[in-house]
């Protein structure tokens, strides 16, 4: 139930972000979530794709400094409160969020969400025992 996530580590300078977009699209890297989080100097940028080992691969070999990380995504209903009944189960077993942001996928009646947690596997249980739809990474790629 774990995705994988591309993080990339990118200085603050005009069109470093437009590269890797350029190298990801050249190499048929579908991107189905971003969050990019910077300081005055450097900038993390975090990524869903649908092909994440071929992703980190080509991305070191453009001389990117990438690492991947493993991620949880949730479906939530899409009405005010939606997040606030999974983020209330984690609560509730002390799960601490590291970060996370919502991505857009093909689901009409649901938004979806990426969690980083301090116990995934947890988290998992916890959410599944709240039946709160834990998506598998063969789903979130194929979005």
């Amino acid at each position: 139930m774990l995705v994988k996530q591309i993080s990339v580590f990118l200085e603050n300078k005009s069109g470093r972000l437009a590269e890797v977009t350029r190298v990801l699209g050249d190499n048929n890297i579908d991107i189905s979530a971003l969050s990019i989080a910077d300081t005055t100097d450097f900038g993390i940028l975090r990524l869903i794709v649908n092909q994440p080992e071929k992703a980190e691969e080509i991305l070191k070999n453009n001389d990117f400094t990438v690492s991947c990380t493993s991620v949880i995504a949730i479906a939530v209903p899409d009405r005010p409160g939606g997040l606030a009944g999974a983020l209330d189960v984690l609560d509730r077993e002390s799960i601490g969020i590291e970060y996370m942001y919502a991505f857009v996928g093909k689901h009409s009646q649901e938004a979806l969400v990426i969690l980083r947690v301090e116990n995934p596997d947890k988290a998992i249980a916890a959410l599944q025992n709240s039946r709160i739809r834990v998506l598998s990474s063969e789903e979130v790629y194929d979005l």
